[in-house]
């Protein structure tokens, strides 16, 4: 349709003239083109500033209107610029007046509003197909580093050490021995539970690390120290096995003895975070913000949340903050 409406616009600037005479023909054909490509670039750029300004599904209302005010205003602006190249061309015979710019500026108008339609509406879909896309990825690993936290809980590696620390308590110590095996117990329950929600109450999760971090006290001794939160009266909730997944990511990258144990604090920050924070004594394997669980908790913040866990490593401290969310998270 491009050359049919170039077509018509010159008749309107040029009368019959355009047609009849071989030079104003060419002239007036190569001055259209121009300026329509001219044109096309401008209000490409603009509505691509406006749809970086404006990139998310639930702006479709803000991005609409600024682009029909900007093209709008541009629309204006091009009519009055092309009158105007027109008027100074030799040949044409165009003269640069009012009756000459409001058409285009009219016609202009009907323009924009179907073009700002078609490309809002477009790009809204291309956009909600993405984001769909994202949450069903996001879900899935959710799901899986779910699946991960309870196999990686109830597989034999696991019950073996237990299992290995409960032998040598029985011979050792009876009294501890029923206690170890009542904090096994325990710690099953809260993980077959925890596998069937999304959140947890924050108090819930400081329960189950205080049964936990006895299981390991009971296992690393003196070589392992955990210093645990005071008790949380609020509302907030977490995922549930967070604490746990962090402990073992310092235990797995970090060396312990009695002579240099390995610290982790727990604490909550400024009532809105946990901070899960461990002295550095590395492995030979270095410890990366990526490694263990740290990508499964990542994961599951972003199919919950738009907040993200923080990671901050430092010479002497290796420290995770993760939010507290609350219950209308998905709202």
């Amino acid at each position: 349709m491009m050359p049919v409406f170039c077509a018509v616009g010159n008749y309107y600037f040029i009368g019959t003239a355009y047609f009849q005479d071989l030079s104003v023909f060419v002239t007036a054909t190569l001055l259209v083109l121009a300026l329509y490509w001219f044109s096309i670039v401008a209000l490409t750029m603009v509505i691509r500033w406006i749809i970086g300004r404006f990139p998310n599904v639930d702006q479709t209302s803000p991005r609409l209107v600024a682009m029909l005010l900007a093209v709008g205003l541009l629309t204006m602006l091009l009519a009055a610029f092309d009158v105007w190249a027109y008027s100074i061309t030799p040949g044409l015979e165009v003269e640069f007046i009012w009756g000459n710019i409001w058409p285009i500026m009219i016609l202009g108008g009907f323009f924009d509003v179907f073009l700002c339609a078609m490309l809002g509406l477009f790009y809204s879909l291309e956009q909600w197909k993405k984001n769909q896309a994202e949450s069903e990825r996001l879900e899935r690993e959710s799901l899986q580093h779910q699946f991960d936290a309870l196999k990686g809980q109830v597989n034999p590696h696991f019950l073996f050490n237990s299992l290995n620390t409960l032998s040598a308590l029985i011979s050792d110590d009876q009294d501890k021995a029923e206690e170890f095996v009542e904090d096994l117990a325990k710690i099953y329950r809260y993980i077959l539970q925890a596998s069937k929600t999304e959140l947890v109450p924050v108090q819930a999760e400081f329960t189950f690390l205080h049964t936990y971090a006895r299981l390991l006290g009971a296992r690393y001794g003196e070589s392992l120290h955990i210093i645990e939160p005071e008790p949380y009266s609020g509302e907030l909730l977490v995922p549930p096995l967070v604490l746990q997944v962090l402990i073992d990511n310092a235990i797995k990258f970090n060396t312990m003895t009695k002579a240099k144990p390995l610290i982790v604090k727990i604490e909550i920050a400024f009532s809105q975070r946990i901070m899960v924070q461990n002295n550095i004594q590395s492995k030979v394997r270095a410890m990366g913000t990526d490694q263990g669980g740290l990508g499964g908790i990542r994961a599951k913040y972003h199919a919950l949340s738009n907040r993200e866990l923080r990671v901050k490593e430092t010479a002497e401290h290796f420290t995770v903050t993760v939010p507290l969310l609350s219950a209308r998270v998905r709202a």
